[in-house]
C-alpha cells in the first residue's frame, strides 16, 4: 500500500530525532507518527489508541499538514497537545493546554480508585465521588465510565480545567452522573449538601517543589499549566489541605486517596497518622518500589 510506504518512509526519516520522556512510556516513534497521521486527517487520536488502526490514507494538503504537525512535535510540543487526545484507563480524554496531560503512573491511583467503588457500590446503589484537582476530569470520569453506579462531583481552582472537564463529560456521555465546579480545593461544594455524605475522594494534586519546576524538561515546563505541578515552596501544602479537609466531607469508613511525589510517601504517611483523623492507612508503589499513592479510610 501507498500509504504504509509512504509511512515507512517518514519513520526512517524521523529515526532518533524526537524526545521521548519517561512519564509517557507510551509515546514511541510508531505511536506517535500514527498518532499524528490520524490528527493530520482530522481523526483525533491518542498514541495507544493510533496504533491499533489501520491508517487512512491522506490528500496531498494533509500530508503536508501532517508535516508541519511533525515539526511542532520536535519542537518539544506535546504530543498529545498536537492531536487534542490522551489516553487514561483505556479511554481516550480531549487534551490541550487547559490542563496537565493525564500520565500512566497516575493509573495506579485510577485504578486502585475504580476497585474502592467497585467494592463500596457491591452493598449499595451508588457511590458518591469527588475528584479534586480534577485537571482534565480523567480521574473521576474514568472511574464515572467504568463504575455505572459512580456519581462523581470534580473541581478544580482552574475555570480552564474545568471548562475542559466539563467538555469531557459531554466528550463521555456522563452529564447524567457527573458535574464539574470551579474552586480552591472543596470550596465549590463547601455545604451541607456534600458533608459526610461523600464515599470516596480522590486527588491527584500539585507536588513538585517551588524550586524544582524550572529544572523540568522544556516539554513540560514550556507547556503545561504550572498551576497543575506547582506545590509550594516544599511541595507539600496542597496535600497537607487535602488531608485536613477531606475528613468534613467523607461518610464513617470513607476512603482519601491521593497521589504524591517520589520521595514524599513516608511524610504524607506519617502527617495522615498525626492528624488522628484516619482508622486505616495503606501505601501503593509504583514499579521501582516509590510510594505513589496513599489510601486512608475514616475512622
Amino acid at each position: 500500500m501507498i500509504t504504509d510506504e509512504y509511512f515507512n518512509e517518514l519513520k526512517r526519516s524521523l529515526e532518533n530525532k524526537f524526545l521521548f520522556l519517561p512519564d509517557k512510556p507510551e509515546e514511541t516513534l510508531d505511536s506517535t507518527l500514527k498518532a499524528l497521521w490520524f490528527a493530520a486527517s482530522s481523526i483525533p487520536k491518542s498514541a495507544e489508541e493510533a496504533t491499533k488502526l489501520s491508517l487512512p490514507e491522506l490528500s496531498n494538503l494533509q500530508i503536508e499538514l501532517l508535516h508541519q504537525l511533525t515539526e511542532r512535535r520536535l519542537k518539544n510540543t506535546p504530543l498529545a497537545y498536537i492531536t487534542g487526545r490522551q489516553r487514561f484507563m483505556g479511554l481516550d480524554f480531549i487534551c490541550d493546554k487547559r490542563a496537565l496531560i493525564p500520565r500512566k503512573e497516575t493509573e495506579i491511583l485510577g485504578w486502585k480508585a475504580l476497585d474502592v467503588s467497585l467494592e463500596i457500590v457491591q452493598g449499595n446503589q451508588k457511590v458518591n465521588v469527588i475528584d479534586v484537582c480534577c485537571g482534565a476530569g480523567n480521574l473521576g470520569l474514568a472511574i464515572a465510565s467504568l463504575n455505572s453506579k459512580a456519581n462523581v462531583f470534580a473541581t478544580d481552582i482552574s475555570q480552564e480545567a474545568v471548562a475542559l472537564t466539563h467538555e469531557n463529560i459531554n466528550y463521555l456521555n456522563l452529564s447524567q452522573r457527573c458535574i464539574a465546579r470551579q474552586g480552591d480545593l472543596f470550596s465549590a461544594i463547601d455545604s451541607d449538601e456534600y458533608y459526610e455524605k461523600m464515599d470516596l475522594i480522590i486527588c491527584n494534586p500539585p507536588y513538585i517543589p517551588e524550586g524544582k519546576i524550572k529544572n523540568m524538561n522544556p516539554e513540560i515546563y514550556d507547556n503545561e499549566p504550572s498551576i497543575a505541578f506547582d506545590g509550594g515552596i516544599f511541595g507539600i501544602k496542597i496535600i497537607q489541605r487535602l488531608i485536613f479537609e477531606a475528613p468534613k466531607y467523607l461518610i464513617k469508613n470513607g476512603c482519601l486517596l491521593f497521589e504524591v511525589g517520589v520521595g514524599q510517601g513516608e511524610f504524607f504517611l506519617k502527617s495522615c497518622q498525626r492528624s488522628e483523623q484516619f482508622a486505616h492507612i495503606e501505601s501503593l508503589c509504583d514499579q521501582m518500589g516509590n510510594i505513589r499513592v496513599i489510601l486512608v479510610r475514616k475512622e
